[in-house]
């Protein structure tokens, strides 16, 4: 509970009550970690249905998970150079 408590106060996780069901809601507006966990929950959520709807195995869904953001197709990733390689390359073209 206080895991869910935390998430509250710094990710603005809300909880309340749909049709009879519980629901936790993060609010992207509370800051840029937020707006992120709140990206992530969103690429996560059509693959949880997926599975439940029997559209993928415990495997894949396993798989999903435990490699995320590997295997997510709802959004582009790319690798970032580390800030010394980004300063060297920089350095590089300047004396070009």
């Amino acid at each position: 509970m206080h895991t869910l408590f935390a998430l509250e106060d710094r990710y603005g996780l809300t909880i309340e009550t749909r049709d009879e069901e519980v629901v936790f809601r993060i609010d992207p507006r509370r800051g840029k970690d937020a707006a992120r966990i709140s990206e992530m929950v969103y690429a996560w959520a059509p693959v949880a249905e997926k599975y439940r709807a029997g559209e993928i195995s415990k495997d894949d869904y396993d798989k999903w998970r435990y490699n995320y953001p590997r295997y997510d197709a709802s959004q582009n990733w790319a690798k970032v150079p580390s800030q010394e390689l980004s300063d060297a390359l920089v350095e590089a073209l300047k004396d070009s």
